[in-house]
């Protein structure tokens, strides 16, 4: 499909399926509420893309930078963004308010200065996937920030979340085993169930969070910056205490 047919068809408000597109840049047009589906996109640059509330399905993603693109509210469903030879897509100084994605392959991804509030990603793979200087809040007014994110169920090892900001939001279920959670506030945060094997948590504020039922062996509170209020079941307790080097010892009556 050529770019006048693709802008006729796009104008019309018409589903895309089956595109191929490689080695090009993405025509300024405005694909606001678009659906594609079966396509595949190979090294294409997406710069100043408009692609609010669009709908991608079973689409392939190789390669691809995405560079201050408008993307709120967009669904990916079942896309890949990655391949076999390791190449990694990008979105960089882009909006991903509101945007969902589910089961799709994000390994090695990397989000640099994007806006992600209330960003949604369910059974992802996002291993090694890579998370600078992004923004999971808004502001209401000039004294209250509002911060929301929900990734469940999500493949998350080796990811890196240094440094970000997730009060209170939702990482119910994910499997963060090596991830770099560095300084990261998650304070009052949904932990439940996750894996956190030699996960980094060095400075990390988990106060109010809620680690019930999350694989915590290796996890030294002492190396927290803070803790207090910490959600966790009776067992884990003692897993705790051992990475402290406290040993717990049942009195004899």
């Amino acid at each position: 499909m050529n770019i006048d047919a693709l802008a006729r068809e796009i104008s019309a408000g018409k589903p895309v399926r089956s595109l191929q597109m490689s080695d090009d840049h993405w025509p300024e047009m405005d694909c606001t509420g678009i659906s594609f589906a079966d396509s595949v996109f190979e090294r294409v640059q997406f710069s100043n893309a408009v692609f609010e509330d669009a709908r991608f399905a079973n689409c392939r993603f190789v390669s691809c930078r995405f560079s201050h693109g408008q993307l709120s509210g967009a669904r990916f469903e079942s896309c890949s963004f990655a391949d076999e030879d390791g190449n990694r897509c990008s979105f960089a100084f882009s909006d991903l308010q509101r945007a969902a994605f589910s089961a799709c392959d994000l390994s090695l991804a990397s989000f640099d200065r994007t806006e992600l509030f209330a960003i949604e990603m369910h059974d992802c793979n996002l291993t090694g996937a890579r998370f600078t200087k992004v923004d999971f809040s808004r502001a209401l007014s000039r004294k209250q920030i509002e911060t929301r994110a929900h990734f469940h169920a999500c493949k998350m090892d080796l990811v890196e979340l240094s440094e970000v900001k997730l009060p209170g939001c939702s990482l119910s279920g994910n499997r963060l085993r090596e991830a770099d959670l560095s300084g990261a506030d998650l304070t009052d945060a949904d932990l439940t169930d996750c894996d956190l094997f030699q996960a980094i948590l060095d400075g990390a504020k988990l106060a109010g969070a809620d680690l019930t039922g999350a694989e915590v062996s290796g996890l030294n509170l002492t190396t927290l910056a803070d803790f207090a209020g910490l959600k966790i079941s009776d067992d884990q307790m003692f897993r705790l205490l051992d990475a402290m080097g406290i040993s717990v010892r049942t009195r004899e009556r």
